[in-house]
């Protein structure tokens, strides 16, 4: 379906919980959240009855999301039903990677077909201290679990943080070297007041290239990161830049929250409710929704926060 500004809008990102097994400083805050009422969140034949109303509008991609997927317990369910969705082409998911060891296989028989882990360094204390308390050898374990089971692309999410993982761009960048992933470093986005980062904490995609003049362009692939690759790597690496290079001109997706909202652009307040709805009002709800997709997010920056109205672990990464 097109919008009013002609973007082709067919990809949906589905957040499936607000829950997460981590507490990510840029994602959530230290407390948590406030757990909602089971009635209040999307039910698994609400949500496969959503997948069938965006369907029918042109959607045919799905990305799973949290919170954390993972620890869904019926997220196989959930992923065996909308992959089995006719007219949904390819169904991904974003994952810190904790449970994959254990899901990494079962995840790709119910057609999860690719996987974003996120991966911000590869030091073990600092990843303790961005996690709030994670262990980075779970996060590679989950890693080399996805590696093995043989997922049609593995793909590692990297936020790119001032004065914490700036550093760190080469030897995560190298990975794409030594496995047949690829890196993608990812503009932070001032989505709350946390006090945890100050404006140095966020630059600019510019950084990696500096870093790795090296870096050749290669054919984009579709979506919004621009690629790169060094000399002899299987991989590729990717800048994705929301905040200073935004690609809203091209963005062809909405967002369904764990609650039933729909949101036709990350950085915009509104939204639109479907939880309670029959196939017909969800998908007359869902084309309001993408005929009112903004133009584009406006400027954002540390002083000009996101006017998202919720943390990411609310919105789906």
């Amino acid at each position: 379906m097109l919008d009013q500004y002609k973007r082709n809008i067919n990809y949906m990102r589905i957040s499936v919980t607000e829950l997460c097994n981590l507490r990510c400083r840029y994602c959530m805050p230290v407390e948590g959240i406030c757990k909602k009422e089971h009635k209040e969140m999307l039910s698994e034949d609400e949500l496969v009855q959503a997948v069938e109303a965006a369907v029918s509008l042109g959607i045919t991609k799905l990305r799973i999301t949290g919170g954390e997927p993972l620890v869904k317990r019926n997220i196989l369910s959930i992923c065996r039903r909308i992959a089995a969705v006719n007219g949904i082409r390819e169904v991904c998911m974003t994952t810190n990677g904790i449970l994959l060891p254990a899901l990494a296989v079962p995840l790709r028989e119910a057609g999860v077909t690719r996987l974003n882990i996120s991966l911000d360094t590869l030091d073990r204390k600092k990843y303790a201290y961005i996690t709030r308390g994670g262990a980075l050898d779970d996060a590679w374990a989950g890693i080399e679990a996805a590696l093995s089971a043989g997922y049609q692309k593995v793909k590692l999410n990297a936020v790119l943080i001032g004065g914490f993982n700036d550093e760190e761009i080469a030897a995560l960048a190298e990975l794409t070297k030594q496995y047949p992933l690829d890196v993608r470093f990812i503009e932070m986005m001032p989505m709350y007041n946390s006090g945890d980062f100050d404006e140095t904490a966020f630059l600019p995609c510019e950084k990696v290239l500096e870093v790795l003049p090296e870096l050749a362009a290669v054919e984009p692939d579709g979506g919004v990161a621009q690629l790169y690759q060094l000399p002899g790597a299987m991989g590729r690496v990717g800048l994705i830049r929301p905040v200073n290079a935004h690609f809203c001109g091209s963005c062809n997706r909405i967002r369904l929250t764990a609650d039933g909202k729909i949101k036709p652009c990350l950085h915009s307040a509104e939204e639109y409710n479907i939880k309670g709805l029959d196939f017909t009002g969800m998908r007359s709800v869902m084309e309001q929704a993408i005929q009112r997709k903004p133009e584009w997010h406006g400027e954002m920056s540390f002083k000009k926060r996101s006017h998202a109205g919720r943390n990411m672990n609310q919105i789906g990464g």
